[in-house]
């Protein structure tokens, strides 16, 4: 499997159109627009209202706090970056972003910092989901103003069956890759221990389906929370993407504590309160026995991990 800056601008161009093709005739030419935010409409008063902010209220160049959203595709972090971006105090670098990224990955650290010191908002929101096993190590980039992270987990089978709709089996090709020591320097392969790659191999992914790799890989990315000693870390907030939908006025006032941030109800107004697919009672899919006993036992303490957070910055704004 070529890695995506392994081959030509062709080829990927090619690939990320039957991509869209797919997407649009799953969810629909709607989702699609929703998605990558498309309606022009919506972007140029975006565009506007952090214009009249930069003249009112800018900041001075280098002084911006950068706040990374991280975790793994698919997981909902696009509902978090169109709520942050309705705030012209945030700046916004998505995935997309060729300043910043080159085909969803993240340019050389000196790119980053020299976009970063160049900011006039009080906030810069970049989502490096590729390097999500690189968020310490961001967070440390000298030079800048103190930053933050947001790491946004999904129900394991709502985020495989996103996934599958839109990627096909990618999580599986990387799995099999980093199982057959062929994943070379790809960020799939990054960061992980001994230990994961065992597990991976001790799973089989060549005889997986694709909705099961899905689930590995959802918890080998997930893993990377712990692993990384950021549940200890005061400048990232575990956020549960099933509890943002289901209370999203609670959940933004949660993240905005947590940043600092003056809290605004237009953060979450286009999210309708609903319960997630990942509710009891929803079809769960046939993923493989092992691997699901995995998914289970990391869910549980991601929740864990995410009820604690909450309580502490529930306890941290009642205080204040």
């Amino acid at each position: 499997m070529a890695a995506d800056d392994e081959v030509s601008a062709l080829a990927y161009t090619a690939r990320r159109i039957r991509r869209h093709l797919r997407w649009a005739r799953t969810e629909g030419i709607g989702r699609l627009i929703e998605e990558d935010r498309l309606n022009p409409v919506d972007r140029i008063g975006t565009a506007l209202a952090k214009r009249r902010w930069r003249r009112r209220a800018g900041r001075s160049p280098g002084s911006a706090m950068p706040v990374y959203l991280v975790g793994l595709q698919r997981s909902g972090t696009n509902m978090l970056v169109r709520g942050l971006d309705a705030a012209p105090e945030v700046e916004v670098r998505n995935e997309n972003d060729s300043t910043v990224f080159h085909r969803f990955q993240l340019r050389p650290d000196p790119v980053l910092t020299a976009t970063l010191h160049r900011s006039r908002h009080a906030y810069v929101l970049v989502k490096p989901l590729c390097e999500s096993h690189r968020v310490d190590e961001l967070l440390a980039l000298p030079g800048l103003t103190p930053g933050r992270a947001l790491w946004v987990y999904r129900d394991v089978d709502d985020r495989a069956r996103s996934e599958v709709a839109k990627f096909g089996d990618a999580n599986l090709r990387a799995l099999r890759a980093i199982a057959d020591g062929s994943i070379g320097r790809r960020w799939q392969g990054q960061r992980l221990d001994a230990d994961t790659i065992e597990l991976i191999r001790a799973h089989d992914p060549q005889r997986l389906d694709p909705h099961s790799g899905a689930a590995l890989f959802w918890y080998v990315r997930n893993s990377l929370f712990f692993q990384l000693g950021l549940d200890r870390r005061a400048d990232v907030l575990l956020c549960r993407y099933d509890s943002l939908v289901a209370e999203p006025a609670a959940q933004l006032r949660r993240l905005c504590a947590f940043l600092d941030f003056p809290y605004h109800p237009r953060l979450h107004a286009h999210i309708a309160p609903r319960a997630s697919h990942g509710a009891a009672g929803h079809r769960r899919l046939p993923i493989d026995t092992g691997v699901r006993a995995r998914c289970d036992q990391l869910t549980d303490r991601l929740d864990s991990a995410a009820a604690d957070a909450r309580s502490e910055t529930t306890k941290a704004v009642d205080s204040g």
